[in-house]
């Protein structure tokens, strides 16, 4: 007897039961939706980046200019700031003279003539870098986020240097300069326009290195709160990984940071003019004078600046490259 191949009712009752169907063409297979990436900044404009860091730079720099303040007069080394090295102490000296508080918001103008400028130019170089180091070297890579920094550093220092010289003499007690215009006038007449710049060297090699640590630190903490917390593109994550990378690139960078600020402000309220704009040359002279220590003077104001001031940048530029991010998207609808 033939062998019968067909399948028992009693296995399939239900095939039994339905109508047979003529065979067609195989289904197509059904794609899977992809999968929704995470949030990222990727596809702003140039602009956008440039609003971005200006706007970041300015609430940043605003937010904590009074203990920029008190660490200029802790590190110019003018007469009445060279006894007293402790925080309490520069801070008694500022607003003692006129102006009581308000002291301590001298300069403010000259800084947001420069930060916003110069924030800008920061984070559109920082980003555009790290983009295209990240495509030769790969994502989250350390060197690649130092090395972006400090292309971002050079660019953005040659903007904000002038400034922040201005800014700097007009924070000392007593400042012979009565606003920013004023200050601008009389160092071009009695110095020339290269004393906008003595500090420049100095700035960049102090922030070379200052943006390294930075951006390096800054990248691995946030991986690091983003693997502990629910949104790693969170405020509270790009404020936190921003404090500790200011935190430790600060207390790494004062001597060098001490060194651009007597350069900034020689010549100005009995503060000591130095024969030569080395650093080397500026390093021994501070050394012979003040000792060791005296590289380190304001690193206390210096880190109580840096650790909330890059805590506000971060989640202050975050949150605009966000605001970007769904700007751009209600465009394309």
């Amino acid at each position: 007897m033939a062998a019968d191949y067909r399948t028992p009712d009693r296995l399939l009752p239900a095939a039994a039961e339905e109508p047979a169907v003529p065979p067609g063409p195989p289904p197509k297979p059904v794609l899977s939706a992809p999968a929704v990436p995470a949030a990222t900044h990727d596809g702003l404009r140039f602009w956008q980046y440039m609003l971005a860091g200006s706007v970041a730079g300015v609430v940043e720099h605003t937010a904590m200019f009074p203990v920029d303040t008190l660490k200029t007069h802790m590190q110019a080394g003018a007469p009445p700031c060279r006894p007293a090295l402790s925080l309490g102490a520069a801070l008694r000296n500022a607003v003692a003279g006129e102006g009581g508080a308000l002291a301590l918001y001298r300069g403010l103008p000259a800084m947001a003539l420069g930060a916003g400028p110069a924030h800008a130019i920061y984070f559109s170089v920082y980003e555009f870098a790290k983009s295209a180091l990240t495509d030769r070297l790969g994502p989250n890579n350390p060197a690649a986020h130092a090395a972006s920094g400090v292309l971002a550093t050079v660019a953005s220092d040659a903007v904000f240097t002038p400034m922040d010289t201005v800014k700097q003499r007009l924070q000392l007690t007593s400042s012979p300069y009565t606003g920013v215009g004023h200050c601008i006038r009389t160092v071009l007449r009695d110095e020339g326009p290269a004393a906008f710049f003595v500090s420049y060297r100095t700035t960049v090699v102090m922030n070379a290195p200052y943006t390294s640590v930075h951006f390096a630190t800054y990248e691995a903490a946030k991986r690091m709160l983003g693997d502990m917390a629910a949104d790693e593109e969170s405020l509270a994550v790009h404020a936190t990984a921003g404090a500790a990378a200011g935190a430790l690139a600060a207390a790494v960078t004062t001597p060098l940071d001490v060194v651009k600020t007597q350069l900034q402000c020689q010549g100005v309220c009995g503060c000591e003019r130095f024969s030569s704009s080395s650093i080397g040359d500026v390093f021994r002279t501070i050394i012979k004078r003040d000792g060791y220590s005296g590289l380190m003077r304001g690193w206390k104001p210096r880190m109580l600046f840096h650790a909330p001031a890059a805590a506000i940048c971060w989640s202050t530029y975050e949150a605009s490259k966000s605001f970007f991010e769904r700007f751009n998207e209600e465009r394309r609808k």
